[in-house]
C-alpha cells in the first residue's frame, strides 16, 4: 500500500523491449496517453534481429479515425440483411458446430453498408471481451466528471492507482517499466504494482489482464463518486469502499457499467458484464451474471465507429486501445489480415467435469468452452475492406483458435474480393499452436 497520491512519476523514456511482446495502441503514442512501454516496443522495429510487426500494426495515431462518424443511415440491422453475405454464412457455419454464431457489417463503402448474421441472438458469457464495457465506463464516468477532453487525458495520462488488495491469482503477464534497469519486465500483476490509469486500461485490453480489468472498473466508479474531486489518495479510496454497503456498490457498479450502453442505443437486455474480474474484487462488490449476443458486441464496435459510444473523443480513444499491435492469435491470427488493421478483443471461459479418458486442458473444456472473437479490420488505402466480425462458439474439448483464424481468413478475404471463401481446413501442429498463443 502506499500514502501518496495518484501522481504521475516521471521516468525516462529509454525503454528496451523483448522481441515479440507487443501489445495494443498505436506504437507512436507515448505522449498521448501516458504509456511508457510504447517507446520500447517502437525501438524494438529498429532493432536487427527482433521481431517485427505486419505492415497493418504500424499505423501512427493520427492514421486512426472512426470510419463512420458522418454516417446517418439506419441501424445496421434495421437493414435487410444482405443476401451474399448471408449465404457465405450459411455455408461456412452451418456445417460447423452448431455452438458457432457470427454477425458481419460490411463498412466498406458507408452509403452501402451490408451485414448478416448466423444465430446473431445466441447468448453466452463473453470472457474478457466484456472488458470493452469496463473500458466504455471508465470513459462515460471521466467524461461526466471532466466535461474537457484535455482533463481527461491527462488524468488517463497522469494519475497512478496501486492494484492493492484488487488482485489475485492473476494469469496474464504485462509489461512493467523498471526505472533501474530501463526496460520493460514482464510478470503478472500483485498487490504493490502500481500503473497510471491509461496504463491499467492498457493492460486490461491489450494484455487482458483480469486484475487490470477490475482495477478500470474501479476507478470508473471512483470518479462517478469523486467526480471532478479524483483522484483521491488510495486510502480515502478504499475506505469509501470498506464503508459503502455492498449493496449500494452493486448498484453504482452496475449503473457505471450499463448507462453508456443504454445512451448508445445498446440493448443491455443482451448485452451486460455482471461482475468483477478476480475473486477479490468480487467479494469486495457483489456481482451478477454476464452475457453478450453477436448482435450487441456487432452493435458496440459500431457505435464506436460511429463516435456514439460515450462521445466521439471517447470512441477514438477506446479504438486505439484496441489496436492490435502485439502478436496476432486466435481470430486475428490469419496472415490474410497481416496489411490491414485490426482493432481486437477475444475473450475465452472454459470449465471441465469428470469424464472418462477426458484431461483438461486449457481453452478445451468438456463442461463449457466459450471462445469469443470480435475485430473491426481496416484495409490500408482507398477502397480497401472495412468491416466489423463478431464470432462466439463453444466447441466442446477442441481449442477453436485455428478456426476463428481460418474463418478470419475466409470472411476477409471474401470481403476484400467479393468473391465467397472457403476455409483451408488443414493446419500444420505450429500453426494450430500458434494461433492460439497470445504472447
Amino acid at each position: 500500500m502506499t500514502n501518496k497520491k495518484y501522481l504521475c512519476r516521471t521516468a525516462s523514456l529509454l525503454l528496451l523491449s523483448l522481441p515479440g511482446w507487443v501489445s495494443s495502441y498505436p506504437l507512436d503514442g507515448l505522449e498521448e496517453s501516458g504509456i511508457r512501454r510504447l517507446q520500447g516496443y517502437l525501438l524494438a522495429q529498429q532493432t536487427p534481429g527482433a521481431a517485427k510487426l505486419w505492415p497493418g500494426q504500424l499505423l501512427d495515431s493520427e492514421q486512426i479515425s472512426l470510419r463512420l462518424k458522418n454516417y446517418n443511415g439506419p441501424d445496421f440491422d434495421e437493414l435487410a440483411e444482405d443476401p451474399d453475405l448471408a449465404s457465405f454464412l450459411a455455408k461456412t457455419l452451418r456445417q460447423r458446430d452448431p455452438s458457432y454464431s457470427m454477425v458481419l457489417i460490411d463498412m466498406t463503402n458507408e452509403d452501402a453498408i451490408r451485414w448478416a448474421g448466423l444465430r446473431p441472438d445466441v447468448k453466452q458469457n463473453a470472457g474478457s471481451v466484456g472488458k470493452l464495457i469496463c473500458m466504455a465506463a471508465l470513459f462515460h464516468a471521466l467524461a461526466a466528471a471532466f466535461p474537457d477532453v484535455g482533463d481527461r487525458a491527462r488524468v488517463l495520462r497522469e494519475s497512478v492507482s496501486p492494484a492493492g488488495s484488487w488482485v489475485n491469482n492473476e494469469i496474464h503477464k504485462v509489461p512493467k517499466w523498471s526505472d533501474e534497469l530501463q526496460r520493460n519486465l514482464f510478470s503478472v500483476i500483485v498487490p504493490s504494482d502500481e500503473f497510471r490509469l491509461g496504463e491499467w486500461l492498457d493492460h486490461a485490453i491489450s494484455a487482458s489482464a483480469n486484475g487490470a480489468g477490475s482495477i478500470i472498473w474501479r476507478e470508473a466508479m471512483l470518479i462517478r463518486h469523486f467526480g471532478a474531486e479524483y483522484p483521491k489518495s488510495f486510502e480515502e479510496s478504499e475506505r469509501f469502499f470498506a464503508e459503502t454497503p455492498k449493496g449500494k456498490l452493486a448498484e453504482l457498479a452496475q449503473a457505471v457499467v450499463t448507462e453508456p450502453l443504454e445512451q448508445a442505443g445498446i440493448d443491455t437486455a443482451n448485452l451486460q458484464q455482471g461482475s468483477f474480474w478476480t475473486g477479490n474484487s468480487k467479494r469486495k462488490v457483489p456481482g451478477r451474471i454476464s452475457f453478450a449476443t453477436p448482435r450487441e458486441l456487432a452493435r458496440l464496435l459500431f457505435r464506436i465507429e460511429q463516435g456514439r459510444l460515450v462521445d466521439e473523443w471517447s470512441s477514438l480513444q477506446m479504438k486505439k486501445y484496441m489496436y492490435l499491435t502485439k502478436r496476432r492469435y486466435r481470430y486475428s491470427y490469419a496472415p490474410e489480415l497481416g496489411d490491414s488493421a485490426v482493432f481486437f478483443k477475444s475473450g475465452s471461459l472454459y470449465s471441465c467435469r469428470p469424464e472418462e479418458g477426458f484431461r483438461c486442458d486449457k481453452y478445451m473444456g468438456n463442461d463449457r468452452n466459450l471462445m469469443n472473437s470480435v475485430a473491426t479490420v481496416e484495409g490500408i488505402g482507398e477502397g480497401q475492406p472495412h468491416y466489423t466480425a463478431v464470432l462466439m462458439s463453444n466447441v466442446l474439448r477442441f481449442n477453436s483458435a485455428w478456426d476463428h483464424s481460418r474463418i478470419g481468413a475466409a470472411v476477409h478475404e471474401t470481403i476484400r474480393t467479393s468473391v465467397p471463401q472457403t476455409l483451408r481446413e488443414n493446419a500444420s501442429e505450429k500453426e494450430m499452436l500458434d494461433s492460439g498463443r497470445s504472447d
